[in-house]
């Protein structure tokens, strides 16, 4: 497992019994737009790679990282060599247990802009409104924030599904990186766009007390790039 330094960007390899604390980045890919291992690589002396998006979005991961009093961040993109398949392979493998054991879970929504919210009125749900009301301020009116909220492609895709339910603790940012809220905070906004009981959002260790068939229902409509990854998924 590699993990950046949050405080230099450096990568380090750390070994399974030796792993600290650290946070970690649940985000929907944007393509060319991310960050590749080799990419981060040469970041310093590139410009080319400091202006993508991706690039950005993890320096401000790592900014939140330090935030929250935590020296390395993960993230799929540049943490993982992609041109090694034994090394992919592990990743994929180690997916579920990674998110599960970090101490925080970034889950980054890049098309909540709440930018674009402000002059706009609409009907939202009473937790996610209570919640940033007393811990956002910023987002008193969070009426204007629950249809993109609910209509995110985060919500969509099939990795996102144990990105949603491993880690212990999760929350939620916008695309400027303002807080939404917690995982606890917004399960019943959460529980309504994924069908997933309020109990498996709220205490991770009841997940296993859903049958297959119901745990197979929580991916259903959620899009993965190849067909065998939807068991992946799910942990």
């Amino acid at each position: 497992m590699r993990l950046i330094n949050v405080r230099n960007g450096e990568l380090k390899e750390i070994f399974p019994e030796r792993v600290p604390p650290y946070a970690i980045l649940s985000h929907v890919w944007d393509g060319y737009n991310e960050v590749t291992f080799q990419e981060w690589a040469r970041r310093d002396t590139d410009e080319a790679v400091r202006r993508k998006s991706g690039y950005q979005k993890i320096v401000a991961a790592c900014q939140q990282a330090i935030n929250d009093k935590l020296e390395w961040l993960w993230c799929d993109t540049n943490c993982i060599d992609k041109t090694s398949s034994a090394e992919l392979s592990e990743a994929i493998n180690s997916m579920f247990a990674w998110y599960n054991n970090s101490q925080v879970c970034y889950a980054y929504l890049d098309d909540v802009d709440i930018r674009s919210t402000r002059a706009t009125r609409s009907s939202g749900s009473a937790d996610l409104k209570k919640n940033t009301e007393e811990n956002n301020p910023a987002l008193a009116n969070t009426e204007h924030v629950q249809p993109l909220f609910a209509k995110s492609r985060w919500f969509t895709r099939g990795w996102t599904l144990q990105e949603l339910l491993a880690p212990s603790r999760e929350v939620f940012f916008a695309k400027d990186w303002t807080a939404l809220g917690d995982r606890n905070q917004l399960a019943r906004s959460i529980s309504d766009i994924t069908r997933i009981h309020i109990s498996a959002l709220r205490d991770r260790s009841t997940i296993w007390q859903y049958s297959v068939a119901q745990r197979m229902s929580w991916a259903a409509d959620r899009q993965t790039t190849r067909q065998e990854d939807v068991a992946y998924c799910q942990g």
